[in-house]
């Protein structure tokens, strides 16, 4: 059973607003259910709305003229996207998929704006979030554009060392074909790339689950880049 409130008020878009405000925010939301592989929106349609993923996963990618799929981001519960749009009333940039069964929340552009007019403290706590993400977009920029394929990997690994937060431990929750394509690479090299690092003793790999045996050799290769 999802219970619409719990979610939106653990949500960083809304989690410091007050219980009027999730109240109201509640009163507009939909909860939509999409199948494993149903597309959600996709590049062009108009932003009529915005979602937080309830349970599940969700991937938002570009597809290149040449038909090759670039991933970039993969959302879990708690997380926000397509928000971006929604304020401009413009369309998604980009498409959205669901990666497993998901359950999401909806808000209706028109709508929520109404709120957020009538409640400004709404717009600053998004403005935050905001913020935040144009900064991970940056970052993941700079990683593609200026890293080689094992700086990339071991930064993506020391983030989720971080999201994760169970030490040494971390567990891949997206297939190594999702992760290569979110890294910019191909699953070949990908896997190439776990294998030097295994030999060199930086992980140590058991399926999706991630020994991460030497954090400072990670952070040294996050940062040069290449090996």
């Amino acid at each position: 059973m999802i219970k619409l409130k719990a979610i939106i008020e653990t949500t960083p878009l809304f989690n410091s607003l007050p219980v009027t405000d999730i109240d109201a925010l509640a009163s507009i939301a939909v909860l939509k259910t999409f199948n494993k592989g149903e597309p959600i929106f996709s590049e062009g349609d108009l932003a009529n709305g915005f979602y937080i993923v309830a349970d599940g996963k969700v991937k938002i990618f570009k597809v290149s003229v040449e038909g090759k799929e670039h991933i970039l981001h993969i959302f879990g519960p708690g997380n926000p996207f397509g928000e971006v749009p929604v304020f401009q009333g413009k369309a998604f940039p980009a498409n959205a998929q669901a990666l497993s069964k998901s359950t999401l929340i909806f808000l209706p552009r028109i709508a929520f704006v109404n709120l957020i007019t009538e409640n400004p403290s709404m717009a600053l706590n998004m403005l935050g979030i905001l913020s935040m993400r144009l900064r991970e977009f940056t970052v993941q920029i700079e990683n593609l554009s200026l890293k080689e394929v094992p700086g990339r990997l071991a930064a993506y690994l020391l983030f989720l060392s971080k999201e994760q937060k169970n030490g040494e431990i971390v567990t891949l929750k997206i297939s190594k074909g999702q992760l290569a394509s979110l890294l910019g690479t191909i699953p070949e090299t990908l896997s190439r790339i776990f294998t030097k690092m295994s030999s060199m003793n930086l992980i140590e790999v058991d399926g999706k689950t991630i020994r991460l045996l030497d954090m400072d050799g990670l952070t040294d290769l996050s940062e040069q880049g290449k090996i």
